[in-house]
């Protein structure tokens, strides 16, 4: 009788189903571990780690898509790894990474109008990955020396890229279609050669190099698209650009020393700026462009993540494993979130 009672409960056991992973949140918070090479999946109502999944080797970046179901991480590696890593957000799991082939060293990332947008610092260019047709549709070289950080505009005309070890800004845009006799140099009526109109699919882009500090890394476009906000970590400076002339309007000596990353509040008032060898955020006015506060968030920063509600920032606190809550009316740290081993880049996500 014993014996039937033990083989009964064993095969309840084995019949029984496996505990479900947690609900994903509509809303949720993302953030790497680069020494783990995983990403975190936070609920922001509870700032517990609901899930995690791997995402190859030296994770820096990490973007979602806009309908807040999948993300993609950049594997970086100083350039010597070439692919996006990809997340399904709402099964929590890896899926198969993308290859970018001798585009190395991609870093920056941004999701605008269904594509993912990205730097290769290695190949000195950028690109576009279309998730619909599984391919790189368009790459476009800037010339310039470690183009690291992108920020692609909403109407898809604007894209602006720091080049760390140029000291430049790029700022490109898109220009109307050819139209007529075709590009310059088109053969005559009749014989073989491009047809009327030729030229790239949608348009051409030109690129504007603007001269700013040395170690321009880190930058933000204001809310109302006119300024760039660049940190130069080599200076400890930071460049303001307007957008409409492309020149730098000023330069303010904020003793950010190896500032790497630099963000507007939602509603454009202040600006955040973070180093890895910053013990302190520094929050700006942006306005006066005068400093409002220094946060101590630990031994150094790297990733900024504004809550798009604008009631919170998360700071990725890289030498202390973890992730820094910071209210934005108060300006003070509420809490920390255990995400994993030296935390860097971070995203938000949001499904409808």
């Amino acid at each position: 009788m014993k014996n039937k009672l033990l083989t009964v409960l064993a095969l309840t056991a084995t019949l029984a189903p496996a505990p479900l992973a947690a609900q994903t949140p509509r809303e949720t918070l993302l953030a790497l571990s680069k020494r783990d090479h995983t990403l975190a999946i936070v609920d922001p109502s509870t700032l517990k780690v609901i899930a995690k999944a791997p995402v190859g080797n030296d994770p820096h970046e990490v973007i979602a898509s806009s309908d807040g179901k999948t993300a993609y991480v950049s594997n970086y590696g100083g350039g010597a790894y070439n692919t996006l890593a990809v997340i399904d957000l709402v099964g929590q799991k890896a899926l198969p990474s993308i290859d970018l082939g001798a585009l190395r060293g991609p870093h920056g990332l941004d999701f605008v109008g269904g594509k993912v947008w990205f730097t290769a610092e290695a190949a000195k260019a950028i690109g576009s990955y279309d998730p619909a047709t599984q391919k790189i549709d368009w790459i476009l070289g800037t010339g310039q020396n470690r183009t690291h950080m992108i920020y692609v505009s909403n109407d898809l005309k604007h894209i602006f890229t720091t080049n760390v070890s140029s000291g430049t800004v790029s700022i490109i845009e898109k220009t109307p279609p050819r139209t007529g006799g075709g590009p310059p140099g088109t053969p005559p009526a009749g014989a073989q050669g491009p047809p009327p109109g030729f030229g790239p699919p949608g348009g051409d882009w030109d690129q504007a190099v603007v001269k700013v500090g040395n170690g321009s890394e880190g930058f933000d476009v204001s809310p109302d698209g006119k300024e760039i906000w660049v940190a130069n970590a080599q200076e400890g400076t930071i460049s303001i650009i307007d957008v409409a002339s492309k020149k730098v309007t000023d330069t303010l000596n904020a003793n950010v020393q190896s500032a790497n990353r630099l963000k507007f509040t939602p509603d454009g008032a202040r600006v955040f700026v973070a180093g890895l060898r910053m013990e302190n955020v520094i929050v700006l006015d942006a306005h006066t462009h005068k400093e409002l506060k220094e946060i101590k968030v630990g031994h150094g920063a790297a990733g900024i993540q504004m809550q798009p509600d604008g009631s919170r920032a998360f700071v990725a606190s890289s030498p202390d494993n973890y992730v820094s809550v910071i209210d934005l009316k108060s300006l003070e740290v509420t809490g920390r979130i255990d995400v994993g081993t030296e935390p860097d880049g971070l995203a938000w996500a949001v499904r409808p």
